[in-house]
């Protein structure tokens, strides 16, 4: 405290000769073993005393209009003559710099920069610093590649797009304002590439990141499948702030004096530096197993893993919790009965790799003898096999909801829709996998039906109260038919929770069944019977996408179109032959002016049209 005083002190002194300020940042990110602290001079007076390795002052008022010498010396200097580096600055009234020290004293005693840049001890600096963001939900950040041994690298962010929703009310066009580029990849995850090309000594624009949790790789400019490094950015408790994010130190220590090793810190406005934590790749991944083959010769199983025993008596309609597994090497699951003494008893075996890192279900379905029960009516083969999903999740994205995924595993089943509140999985097979929907943790309703002609399969009742932020495994089970399948467990629905707890869903009465679904599919939006539906639009007005919705009873070819109102065609938006069921497309006028405009389905007999606002 007592050195910020007095460094405030001498700009006090400069200020009053010189009405005209900026202010100013500076962050020390030399990584030379010399400079680990340093003394800052301004003009002969001491500004900054012991001003260690990635530390950095708040913002603060300095001088503009006039010259200023900016020295750098030892930590141990007595005066200014003590400097080993001068910079000569004159900073623009009113405006805000972000000035880094980088670079190493002495560059033959160090790795030279792989793409030939000078690495000289130097100063960075930008005059465009930020103190705040548009929003408070919005962080602006600055990023620097400050590490003098280091290639030109890419840095993407991945982050859960579930996020986004709740940040409607920004216009899209503040958030990521950069020149990245967007993938997706997978229906959960958004990744976007904040740097692109960055050399040592660069900087990027201020990006306007969302306050959420990002995870960084690292990667070279010419290779993004190649990971240097991943690191977490944890912004959530930023919001309405801005950062200067910068690499620091060097990829390789032992050729650079023993320095610091390469990491990623944020400097914020008050002068708080954040150390980003390294994420440790991991050498496993994480597995929960469901035992769903209604098989009665499989009622219980043993399972194997390489020989050794997993699972002893494993029962149907059963689960493990989630477990370590190893990742990256071949592994032998055997499946023997219970009643096993060894490997050698196993019956069917599936050689796996799991990826480090990744989270896996494994559901082992089916029938030993396919020829002794009733045939898929799909035709889908009903062997018995294990159905796997590779991006299976233990949490959901917010404490006030679960996150849910269906498996069709009833072989003699047929294709089935199901509805819940906020949620519609359409044409679900035996052996589908759906993605992850989402629902409220309350008592929730699911309708199970097949859609053409409309056929009522039954309605259950989910109970996710006190399962916020938590998962399930929603899995169709058993035999529609017993008597035509060895007497084998009858249809329900289960749902296997990540701690291995399976629970039934219990079927509402036949006698109640039909007003609940009715009421579910209206509230859902959802054709039944017959029904031909076009919904309206929803943003409307919007800007600058909107979703369209509709339903068809019957497999037809569907086309749907936008038209402003002279009629003109502005847009096609489905041109296909379609199975029943309900569909949602989005209609994006980025392109179009502000304005209404018209847009009409036509599938087989069915013609509606409906009315859409664009405002910008």
């Amino acid at each position: 405290m007592k050195k910020l005083l007095f460094a405030l002190f001498v700009l006090t002194s400069f200020i009053t000769l010189n009405a005209q300020t900026a202010r100013l940042q500076v962050i020390h990110n030399a990584a030379d073993p010399l400079a680990s602290q340093v003394d800052v001079y301004v003009n002969g007076g001491l500004l900054l005393d012991n001003f260690a390795f990635r530390t950095a002052t708040p913002f603060i008022d300095v001088p503009a209009g006039v010259l200023l010498n900016i020295g750098i010396a030892p930590y141990t200097s007595t005066s200014v003559n003590d400097t080993i580096k001068n910079f000569g600055v004159t900073l623009t009234a009113n405006k805000k710099y972000v000035v880094v020290a980088n670079g190493v004293i002495d560059p033959s005693g160090f790795a030279p920069n792989p793409n030939g840049l000078d690495i000289s001890f130097t100063l960075f600096a930008r005059d465009n610093g930020k103190e705040q963001s548009l929003s408070n939900k919005i962080v602006e950040i600055m990023i620097l590649h400050g590490s003098t041994d280091a290639p030109t690298v890419d840095v993407l962010a991945s982050f859960n797009r579930n996020f986004v929703g709740a940040l409607s009310d920004i216009n899209s066009t503040d958030l990521f304002a950069s020149d990245e580029t967007f993938s997706s990849d997978n229906s959960q995850s958004f990744k976007v590439k904040l740097v692109n090309d960055a050399s040592y000594g660069d900087f990027t624009r201020y990006l306007k990141l969302p306050a959420l949790n990002y995870k960084l790789d690292i990667t070279p400019g010419d290779d993004n499948n190649v990971i240097v490094a991943t690191f977490n950015a944890d912004l959530r408790t930023l919001g309405g702030g801005a950062a200067v994010v910068f690499a620091s130190g060097f990829l390789n220590p032992g050729a650079n004096q023993n320095g610091p090793a390469f990491g990623l810190f944020a400097a914020l406005p008050n002068g708080t530096v954040i150390a980003l934590p390294q994420v440790v790749q991991p050498t496993t991944a994480r597995l929960q197993v469901i035992h769903n083959a209604a098989d009665p010769l499989a009622d219980q199983v043993d399972v194997y893993v390489n020989g050794g025993l997993l699972l002893d008596n494993f029962a149907f309609r059963t689960a493990t919790p989630y477990i370590d597994v190893p990742a990256g090497v071949t592994l032998n699951i055997g499946v023997a009965p219970f009643n096993s003494t060894s490997v050698n008893d196993t019956i069917k075996n599936f050689p796996v790799i799991f990826d480090a890192g990744k989270t896996y279900v494994a559901i082992a379905n089916g029938v030993l003898t396919p020829s002794n029960f009733t045939p898929n009516p799909d035709g889908k083969s009903i062997a018995f096999t294990l159905f796997a999903k590779a991006d299976a999740k233990e949490t959901s994205f917010s404490s006030d909801i679960v996150e849910l995924f269906a498996v069709h595993g009833s072989t003699d089943a047929p294709s089935v829709n199901i509805v819940g509140a906020g949620f519609l999985l359409n044409g679900v097979s035996y052996g589908d996998i759906s993605g992850y929907t989402f629902a409220r943790p309350v008592l929730n309703r699911v309708v199970v039906f097949i859609p053409s002609p409309f056929t009522l399969v039954g309605v259950y009742n989910a109970d996710l109260t006190g399962l916020g932020g938590s998962t399930a495994v929603v899995f169709a089970s058993g035999f529609v038919n017993p008597a035509g399948n060895q007497n084998g467990a009858a249809f329900g629905l289960f749902a296997a929770l990540p701690n291995g707890t399976v629970v039934q869903l219990p079927q509402v009465s036949p006698a109640e069944a039909s007003d609940i679904a009715n009421k579910i599919l209206a509230e859902n939006n959802v054709a039944k019977l017959e029904d031909f539906n076009l919904s309206q639009n929803y943003p409307n007005p919007f800007n600058p996408s909107t979703r369209i919705n509709y339903s068809i009873p019957q497999n037809s070819f569907v086309s749907l179109k936008v038209y402003d109102v002279l009629g003109n065609e502005v847009a096609n938006l489905v041109d296909e032959q379609q199975s029943a069921g309900k569909y949602e497309v989005i209609f994006d006028g980025s392109n179009l002016a502000s304005g209404i405009y018209l847009y009409t389905i036509k599938a087989g007999d069915f013609t509606s049209t409906k009315k859409l606002v664009l405002m910008k």
